[in-house]
């Protein structure tokens, strides 16, 4: 068994996973879903993370020529992202309940828990410089590797969020949402400002 590429993975795994700000999906996480049965929450975890999956894998693969593509960089979409994650963190912080906004058939696997929550502006430049860097079909298939298992362990946490719900009880749901929108409300001002400072220069 080569255990360096174990090693290689794991790695790279945890560093995807870190970067996917585990505690601010649970979060919103559980605050989206708090009205939902156990199968809309299984559906939507599993939507969730198969989404961040493939959206990380097609920026690993070809994040440079779709940027290219369509005519923005990276910092344009900070600043996009910003804006998305700073109307995300608003609806925590008012905690609102989802089901005054969505239709039916829609839910927030994707928008905002996928993107820009789990795949955003940090984790996003770390897959894109990951796959730049990448030079061989071995670490092309490693990237792949670290990017399953990093949204493998996303729908694992989101799958226990039960458990976290009875732990922390509706009181503790509650200051974790404004905990949360604070933070991300510090993270969305922080890329937007790194977006135009970028533009500035």
């Amino acid at each position: 068994m080569d255990f360096s590429l174990l090693n290689d993975v794991a790695g790279k795994s945890i560093q995807l996973y870190a970067l996917m700000t585990p505690p601010a999906v649970l979060s919103a996480f559980i605050s989206g879903t708090r009205h939902y049965d156990a199968p809309q929450k299984a559906r939507i975890a599993l939507k969730t993370s198969t989404a961040m999956f493939l959206i990380g894998v097609l920026l690993y693969l070809f994040g440079p020529y779709i940027f290219e593509l369509f005519g923005f960089t990276l910092d344009a979409f900070r600043i996009g992202a910003g804006v998305l994650l700073f109307l995300t963190a608003v609806g925590l912080m008012r905690d609102s309940d989802p089901h005054d906004h969505q239709s039916d058939g829609e839910d927030i696997s994707v928008v905002p828990l996928a993107i820009p929550l789990g795949m955003g502006p940090a984790s996003i430049g770390a897959v894109m410089v990951m796959g730049a860097s990448a030079q061989s079909g071995y670490e092309l298939a490693l990237g792949v590797s670290a990017l399953f298992l990093a949204a493998l362990g996303m729908y694992v946490l989101l799958r226990m969020s039960d458990v976290v719900a009875r732990v922390l009880r509706r009181t503790g749901i509650a200051v974790l949402s404004k905990l949360t929108g604070l933070l991300l409300a510090a993270i969305a001002a922080q890329v937007i400002f790194t977006g135009i400072q970028a533009f500035m220069k």
